[in-house]
């Protein structure tokens, strides 16, 4: 099925954000958006298109339906419930917004331009990602796991349905991308593309973490996986992916600091640059606490004197930063760029250089059962695939409801070999069609 076309896409001109907003004025139809997951993410996206000219979400599926349905009345729209595509379809033409429990029906909504993944499941995103595609839906990905273990393939897919597949702008992996064009625009080759974050807790659980997910009104799982620090490592994974970067080492360093400017002393980069080319990295508790950073170096004479000037420092290695990421806040241009322009903001153009690998949080027998990310059993982090070869990790994106075979104890790395994992699984089977997107030989990690 081909892409639906938009009666006027006017094209970008100028400098970014190319007057968005004023583009989306001047079309004469409207951007409409499926979507699934009605959590923090889809809650933002929902009211982002009430407030942004021309957008119109006309589907919202959650497995958790009651989410879904709160979801809509907080916002305050007209909606039914649905449970089949025709009653979907229905409830779009009558101008309501279709609510539903499963996401493959709003991956197939006839009057959606994109479909946009802001849940967390990935297994079940296996078979609803594939689906929009197939049914010519722009795919943005605000499921950073999904778009971790599916994004090659999904991005093939893509341009095989004349469509555009994106990660979305506002999560860390998003803004970084924004600091690293700006920066290679200007003449700066990238060393580090790096995230800040503000504390981390390798053995974080569900249940330790209550008190501060409450606060912050997050589901348990997720708050987890953000403590935990295995949320960094798929977000920086993206990066590394997109960008052809590595990591100088499992995990990344992560020094604490208390200033991003600080990274000029925690890093030696001119020894990183050399040995590892451009990489991924973050700081620890450091201010402008929420921001991102990206290092570039410049050694051209003229430059560095107006960089002094402009006080950034003496060079050749210039820190660029910006104090604040913005989630839903941001997405819409990702999303609208997408749809207008066929343009993505960022994709794994270089195939699986990097994933994320379960390493354990506790000493594990044999017979227990990893329970994925943001669980109790495992923590991710990020490695360079190509250093996989000789002893590969289960993917934290697979190690949900698998048994472990042997003891492990605790922080080693979770082998592949050592847990029993089954063949007919949907996210296994496209994790290894994302692989073999890559490269073939790839495929027999797994098999």
């Amino acid at each position: 099925m081909e892409a639906k076309q938009l009666s006027s896409r006017p094209k970008a001109s100028g400098s970014r954000p190319f007057e968005m907003r004023e583009r989306l004025r001047a079309i004469d139809t409207e951007i409409q958006v499926s979507m699934a997951g009605a959590g923090a993410m889809g809650r933002g996206l929902l009211h982002q298109c009430l407030v942004t000219p021309a957008f119109r979400c006309v589907a919202l599926a959650d497995i958790d339906l009651g989410a879904a349905i709160d979801c809509a009345e907080s916002a305050e729209v007209s909606y039914e419930v649905v449970s089949d595509l025709t009653s979907l379809n229905n409830c779009v033409q009558k101008g309501k917004l279709a609510v539903c429990q499963d996401a493959s029906l709003a991956a197939q909504a006839e009057a959606a331009d994109v479909f946009i993944d802001a849940s967390n499941a990935i297994e079940e995103a296996a078979r609803f990602c594939p689906l929009a595609l197939e049914h010519g839906k722009h795919l943005v990905m605000m499921n950073a796991e999904a778009d971790l273990a599916f994004g090659p393939y999904l991005m093939q897919k893509a341009a095989e349905q004349g469509v555009t597949y994106a990660s979305c702008d506002g999560d860390q992996h998003g803004v970084i991308k924004q600091l690293v064009d700006d920066l290679r625009l200007w003449g700066f080759d990238l060393v580090m593309a790096g995230n800040i974050k503000g504390y981390l807790d390798r053995y974080a659980n569900p249940t330790s973490i209550v008190p501060e997910a409450d606060k912050r009104n997050l589901d348990y799982r997720m708050c987890t996986a953000y403590t935990d620090g295995t949320k960094l490592g798929v977000e920086m994974a993206l990066l590394a992916n997109a960008l052809d970067l590595r990591t100088p080492v499992p995990g990344m360093h992560g020094p604490e600091a208390d200033h991003v400017q600080e990274v000029h002393d925690l890093f030696d980069l001119n020894t990183l640059w050399k040995e590892h080319g451009p990489v991924v990295d973050y700081i620890l508790g450091a201010e402008p606490n929420g921001g991102v950073f990206a290092v570039g170096y410049c050694e051209d004479p003229y430059q560095q004197r107006m960089m002094n000037y402009y006080k950034m420092g003496d060079g050749p290695f210039y820190i660029f930063y910006r104090p604040y990421h913005l989630c839903h806040v941001e997405a819409i241009d990702a999303i609208a760029t997408a749809v207008l322009d066929d343009c993505s903001l960022l994709q794994p153009e270089h195939g699986h250089v990097a994933d994320v690998y379960a390493y354990a949080k506790k000493d594990l027998e044999p017979g227990d059962h990893l329970d994925g990310i943001g669980g109790y059993a495992c923590y991710g982090l990020i490695e360079n695939r190509a250093d996989q070869e000789e002893h590969p990790g289960i993917p934290m994106t697979l190690a949900d409801d698998v048994r472990v075979a042997t003891k492990i104890e605790k922080d080693k790395k979770i082998p592949a070999s050592e847990v029993e994992l089954d063949e007919d699984r949907a996210d296994l089977r496209l994790y290894k069609k994302s692989l073999a997107s890559c490269q073939a030989s790839a495929v027999e990690t797994f098999s």
